[in-house]
């Protein structure tokens, strides 16, 4: 935490490799999923397909017991830019759920976004490129999230959507998409981009009338929503700008990461915006 003031103190933004990770993710590993155990898993529905979700039941996980659930979209890939950031697309390369619950006390779940047949998981948007229809990866989501809470002890009123990149887009575009999905969540958190501020994005329904009739679903509940520090038109002010533009009526709270980098990563270092993120989260389960 000292290094990161200093450097902002010093007037830049520092970049996520000169800080010292605090967390690491735990290893990928076989088998069935338990405490402080990282697995990949498929729903029966899906059987005999390559479909497939990661499961994380917390360090202090206690069957009986009941959890607040972190549900996270993972970005698109192959990804890589000058600072050395990085995003394969799959679930398994996520790592906000990890950095915001520190690995105790929330299940998370990384969800894929499915091909326009539903057979397989894509690392770019959702669908299949000649259509990306989003109907699979939505009904996908609304299958495994209660089935994931009614086996884990997932509470679900306590379910809560975050996203990188274009998982942040996601949160809206695929955990607002229809009444049925939007009811899961408690509140969301996206991080770096959001939908509805560039219409030019290469899916159906990138339009502004299109976010705007998914936005309205969102109703009062809560939003962290938070970006690199970064110049241009698709930073934490355009999205502000463009909520104000549409009169939404959600309750948002928006933060700078206070990092230079497009990097999920960020949230297993230490940081003043991890801090805020943890303690907004906090308070808007226990409200």
């Amino acid at each position: 935490m000292k290094t990161f003031l200093l450097a902002l103190a010093l007037g830049a933004a520092p970049d996520i490799h000169s800080i010292k990770p605090d967390l690491v993710l735990p290893p990928l590993v076989q088998g069935a999923p338990a405490a402080g155990r990282r697995v990949k898993e498929t729903h029966p529905d899906w059987k005999g397909t390559s479909v497939y979700h990661i499961i994380y039941l917390p360090r202090d996980w206690r069957a009986g017991k009941s959890y607040p659930v972190l549900v996270e979209y993972a970005g698109n890939g192959p990804f890589k830019n000058r600072f050395g950031d990085v995003s394969t697309g799959h679930p398994e390369g996520s790592k906000m759920g990890y950095g915001i619950s520190g690995g105790n006390g929330f299940i998370w779940l990384c969800l894929p976004y499915l091909e326009n047949a539903g057979k397989k998981n894509v690392t770019q948007w959702w669908g299949t490129a000649a259509k990306r229809d989003a109907g699979p990866t939505v009904a996908y989501a609304k299958k495994v999230v209660p089935w994931i809470c009614k086996k884990f002890g997932g509470d679900p009123k306590r379910v809560v959507l975050c996203g990188f990149s274009r998982g942040a887009i996601a949160c809206n575009f695929i955990g607002l998409h229809d009444d049925g999905i939007a009811k899961l969540w408690r509140a969301f958190i996206p991080y770096s981009h959001y939908d509805g501020v560039n219409e030019r994005w290469s899916y159906p329904g990138a339009d502004r009338n299109s976010a705007l009739a998914r936005l309205r679903r969102l109703g009062k509940r809560p939003q962290f929503i938070c970006h690199e520090n970064a110049p241009g038109k698709l930073n934490l002010t355009a999205t502000r700008d463009y909520l104000k533009t549409a009169d939404a009526k959600g309750n948002f709270t928006f933060r700078k990461t206070g990092f230079q980098n497009h990097n999920d990563a960020w949230l297993l270092r230490p940081s003043p915006a991890r801090r805020d993120m943890r303690r907004w989260l906090d308070g808007v389960l226990r409200d």
